[in-house]
């Protein structure tokens, strides 16, 4: 056995609406499905995203860094910024590799989570 495939990733929130909003409207997230007052569902490509009000401490906010693949991370930067969207920085560059430059721009959501756009240019 191997653990190689995501189903599902879990956000905690505190204010579950707030969040949903968020995710839906501003990052134009598609939303699956509600569970009041507790759970929101949104599909990432065919993985599930769960914004989920904490049933314990040790599950609040903030949670993990999600990283959301870009083709071109300028115009998602662009696009996210014209929805409201507040960036902590600019799109910056992480990391050289043999044949690819990788980017990256954090932001955060109405939680205070930490989420990520990542893009993979190739090396000119």
């Amino acid at each position: 056995m191997n653990l190689s495939h995501i189903e599902q990733v879990a956000i905690p929130v505190r204010d579950l609406a707030r969040a949903t909003a968020f995710y839906r409207d501003l990052l134009g997230m598609k939303l699956l499905f509600e569970v009041p007052p507790q759970l929101a569902f949104f599909d990432c490509d065919g993985i599930r995203l769960a914004l989920s009000i904490a049933s314990d401490p040790m599950y609040e906010p903030p949670g993990s860094i999600v990283y959301y693949g870009v083709p071109d991370i300028n115009a998602a930067h662009a696009e996210l910024g014209q929805r409201g969207v507040e960036f902590l920085q600019e799109p910056h560059l992480v990391a050289r590799l043999d044949a690819v430059e990788v980017w990256m721009a954090f932001f955060e959501d109405t939680e205070g989570n930490t989420l990520a756009l990542t893009s993979e240019r190739p090396v000119e």
